[in-house]
């Protein structure tokens, strides 16, 4: 069967620091498999019982602890269904499937089918915001409103510089394992704010998984002809994998008057003072549109 792992102990180790994250919730999780086309998937259920339903997809190459903690503001106020993603790093199986294409709004009808969920909101940071467009685009009637945090699947940031800050002190991390490299590319990610437990798990993905490298597809305006549900686009200004600058001018023509737009001066990952305004300005939007 095909891995994403290189080895046995690499993926048990990741495994292990995803059982650590959960921990840093302090609260009741329930977890279970849920049988989809694409193969099994393990959900994480949390928050209030009798809440309105709330999926949140993870980011790409992680584990769904991480950027789940992210959001942890919203537990109190709705049911969360958080997925790990299928092909990612985590329990779900780990065959991948393609981010071009219907897959993943396959997958997610699956998810909500299983939980009798016709409609609701959606939340995805990076790679999950693209997981968010690819439903938009083939099932639009799935979302009521989303939010969409330095997300995948409208532009691109420089090749260049993606380069220079983070391929290159990879590939030295993956050949010597230094610390300094691995600091390198925490900074450019985070503005240099990551914290120490992510920084670490980012390493361990870096050592132990063969990385998913093909991003959700560029969204086009005429996919999303037929998608008119509020959404909520968070942007950082120096972020190095989807600048603001550049979804900004891409996300109005996708959106229309549809669009909010938060730009905060912040990198890919938010530190945790920029997760108290998104906190804020998320609760303030599902007030508005998630009645």
């Amino acid at each position: 069967m095909a891995t994403i792992y290189k080895s046995k102990e690499g993926k048990e180790h990741i495994l292990s620091q995803y059982e650590h994250y959960l921990t840093q919730f302090d609260l009741p999780i329930d977890r279970e498999y849920v049988d989809t086309r694409f193969g099994k998937t393990h959900v994480l259920k949390l928050g209030r019982t009798d809440g309105k339903p709330l999926f949140i997809f993870q980011g790409g190459n992680c584990i769904n602890p991480m950027t789940l903690s992210w959001f942890k503001g919203l537990l109190t106020d709705y049911k969360i269904y958080a997925p790990d993603t299928i092909g990612h790093p985590g329990y779900s199986d780990e065959a991948r499937i393609s981010a071009s294409d219907q897959s993943f709004a396959n997958w997610v009808e699956d998810l909500m089918a299983h939980y009798q969920i016709e409609k609701c909101a959606f939340i995805g940071p990076s790679y999950g915001g693209g997981i968010i467009l690819r439903l938009a685009a083939f099932m639009p009637e799935k979302i009521q409103c989303a939010v969409l945090v330095a997300p995948a699947g409208i532009c691109l940031g420089s090749k260049a510089q993606m380069i220079k800050e983070i391929l290159v002190p990879m590939l030295f991390y993956k050949m010597n394992g230094s610390a300094k490299n691995l600091r390198k590319i925490a900074n450019a990610m985070s503005r240099s704010s990551m914290n120490d437990m992510d920084e670490g798990i980012i390493g361990s993905i870096f050592k132990y998984v063969s990385l998913e490298d093909e991003m959700p597809k560029l969204t086009s305006a005429q996919e999303l002809k037929d998608y008119h549900a509020p959404t909520l686009v968070i942007t950082g200004t120096e972020d190095i994998f989807f600048p603001e600058r550049k979804i900004s001018q891409k996300a109005a023509g996708l959106f229309g008057n549809q669009l909010e737009l938060k730009q905060y001066t912040m990198g890919h990952f938010p530190s945790a003072e920029d997760l108290a305004k998104i906190d804020s300005d998320i609760k303030l939007f599902l007030t508005k549109h998630y009645l």
